[in-house]
Formats: structure tokens, sequence, C-alpha cells
């Protein structure tokens, strides 16, 4: 069963998962090892996020890396932008009413 990306990311820990191998590939030990949880929990865990195409699995000799789909992750980019636009124009805006205000205060 494929699964939307917005599933796996809906979850903390699969979202710190992602933090986690953002910075280098790891094993599903390793990345357990961050958790307070069993190793069990992060393999389903990593399975989801396997289905949503946001990690990939690689065999290195006896052990299995999981790394970070970078290319994937533009697809929550892109569906956040117009969200960014709107809370930039927002902070913009109350960026020039302090910077009014400020200068209000000063004048007094």
């Amino acid at each position: 069963m494929r699964r939307d990306i917005f599933q796996a990311i809906a979850d903390p820990t699969r979202r710190a998962i992602l933090a986690l191998i953002a910075l280098q590939a790891m094993t599903p030990n390793a990345i357990a090892d961050n958790f307070n949880t069993t190793r069990q929990s992060v393999s389903k865990h990593l399975r989801v996020l396997t289905e949503c195409e946001l990690v990939k699995p690689q065999q290195q000799g006896r052990e299995i890396y999981y790394s970070l789909e970078i290319e994937k992750m533009k697809e929550i980019d892109q569906w956040l932008n117009p969200f960014r636009k709107i809370w930039e124009t927002r902070f913009d805006q109350l960026d020039q009413v302090l910077s009014t205000l400020k200068k209000q205060q000063n004048e007094n």
C-alpha cells in the first residue's frame, strides 16, 4: 500500500527519524538508540517512511542503512510554499507596524 507523504510527517517520531537521517544514513538499531522505544516500533516507522518514498534503504554488507530522499521532500516544500508566502507577508506587515510604533515612541 502506497501512503501519502503527509501521513508520514504527521507522526512526531517519523519527523524525528527524518531529521536524524538527514545528517547521515543510519541503521535501524542506530536510529532506535535515539528513542525510548523498541527496535520493532522504529522498524514500523521506517516501513511507513519507505512506503512514502521519503527514505531509501540500502544494503551494505549485513546492515541496511536508511537515507533521506531529499527530492521527495520537495513535495512537502511545494505544498508549504503558499503558506510560507502568507506568513512572510504577515510578518512584513507586523514589522511595519512595530517600526511605526517605535518611531512614534521615539518622537514622544
